[in-house]
Parts: C-alpha cells; sequence; structure tokens
C-alpha cells in the first residue's frame, strides 16, 4: 500500500483536522489557554493534563483536537504570531519603512510571550501555520513590490526574521531570568557593573564602552541595539536593491 508521504511528516499542519469535535471544548479555546499558561507560568509548566486541568476537562477530551504537546507548541506559536500588527497597506509606505514596523512588532510580539525563546527553534514546521504564512508572504509582497525578484524577496524576508528572532530571543530570555530572581532589569545591571568593571581592566576598549554605558537605562540600550543592527541589514538591503535595479 504506498504511503501518504505528507503524512509521515509529524505536524499539526499535515494532520486533517478532525471532523468531530467535542461540543463543550474546541481548538480555539485549548490554544487560548494554553497561551495564557504559557504567559504566566512559562513552557516548563505546559502539560496536557495541567492544561486539561484549567480548561476543567480531562487530558483524554485535549486529545481529541491535539494529537500531542508537540502540536499543541506549533498552535500556540502560530497563535501569537497572528497578534503582530500590520502597516496599514492602504497608504503607500517605502519598503524600509513597512519592513521596520514589521520587525518591531515581531519583537514586541516575542518580549511579551518570552516563552517562544525557549520552542523556535524546535516547533517543527511551524512555516506551515496560517499567521506566520500570512505574515511571511505580505513581508515578501513588500520587497518584491520594492523592485526585488521574487526569489530574493524571500532571502530577504529569511534574514529579516533571522535578525529579529536572534536577538529578541536573547532579550526574552534575559528577562525571563531576571522574573525569576525577583529583581529589576536597573538593580540587576547596577549590581553587576563593578565586577563587570573590573573584569575588563585590560581590555581598554571594553573598559570605555563599560564606563560610557554606566548609569544609562538598560531598556534603552537594548532598543539602540536592536535598532542598530535592523537599520545595518536594512542598508544592506537597499544597496543590493539598487545593484538589482
Amino acid at each position: 500500500m504506498p504511503i501518504d508521504e505528507q503524512q509521515t511528516i509529524p505536524s499539526v499542519w499535515t494532520r486533517p483536522r478532525g471532523r468531530r469535535e467535542q461540543p463543550a471544548l474546541s481548538r480555539e479555546q485549548i490554544v487560548a489557554e494554553a497561551v495564557q499558561l504559557l504567559d504566566s507560568e512559562g513552557i516548563d509548566a505546559l502539560s496536557m493534563r495541567k492544561l486539561g486541568t484549567r480548561l476543567g476537562a480531562g487530558a483524554t477530551s485535549l486529545y481529541r483536537h491535539v494529537a500531542n504537546k508537540d502540536e499543541l507548541i506549533e498552535l500556540v506559536v502560530d497563535e501569537v504570531y497572528g497578534e503582530i500588527d500590520e502597516p496599514d497597506t492602504d497608504r503607500p509606505a517605502h519598503w524600509r519603512d513597512v519592513t521596520t514596523l514589521r520587525a518591531h512588532n515581531l519583537r514586541a510580539m516575542i518580549l511579551k510571550h518570552p516563552w517562544i525563546a525557549s520552542v523556535l527553534g524546535e516547533v517543527g514546521v511551524a512555516y506551515l501555520g496560517p499567521n506566520l504564512m500570512r505574515l511571511s508572504d505580505r513581508m515578501i509582497a513588500t520587497f518584491e513590490a520594492a523592485g526585488f525578484p521574487l526569489d530574493e524577496s524571500d532571502h530577504a524576508v529569511r534574514t529579516v526574521f533571522a535578525y529579529v528572532t536572534g536577538m529578541t530571543t536573547s532579550e526574552a530570555a534575559w528577562l525571563t531570568m531576571l522574573a525569576r530572581s525577583g529583581q529589576t532589569e536597573q538593580d540587576w545591571v547596577e549590581r553587576l557593573w563593578p565586577a563587570a568593571e573590573e573584569a575588563a581592566q585590560s581590555y581598554p576598549r571594553l573598559q570605555k564602552g563599560y564606563a560610557d554605558k554606566r548609569g544609562k537605562d538598560p531598556r534603552t540600550s537594548r532598543d539602540e541595539n536592536f535598532v542598530y543592527g535592523l537599520e545595518r541589514i536594512l542598508d544592506g538591503l537597499e544597496v543590493r536593491l539598487g545593484r538589482t535595479a
């Protein structure tokens, strides 16, 4: 008997959705509650049993809608991608402005849901989720309208995604650690400065860098670091666009 190749890929996006669902519980309810659980208690707290308890249902009831925890994570990741605000497409805008806004919105989403930092690298075929596909397609369309060929538009989107997720997952991990410590970011940095400055004694450039940042709001520093990297990536893409044109 021939094997259905699509079904060899273990993902909620490649498995047909069951025709029958328990009337009192829907996939949408499960995903919404899972996001709330993750936001309040983090990824380590997520289990089908605990989620079922919060929903007033047994874990068996959840398995009628979601095959396993991996599928649930695929669903919650795509759910939060759906929260990203889209620029007003009715107004003409420069591709850099639109891409910058999307990048900042993506960063804001990840920082709002810091648990995502620990699952993005192991979330299976998340790119098949409808919300992420919609966002990706619109971003590709923006680059294509600017003059990039379709294949380069796809590469450009992947580059922007890689930068934003790479930078922001590090931020999210840092903020998660702070939340667990019970300290504010400013308090933690102030406690760290003496050790950092002492360690940098033999490295004059690092020493000067630490001295220049002393007393600066760490959140402002994170924002500036993100903007700097994003602007340099867009600078490179703009140069490439000029050569393509």
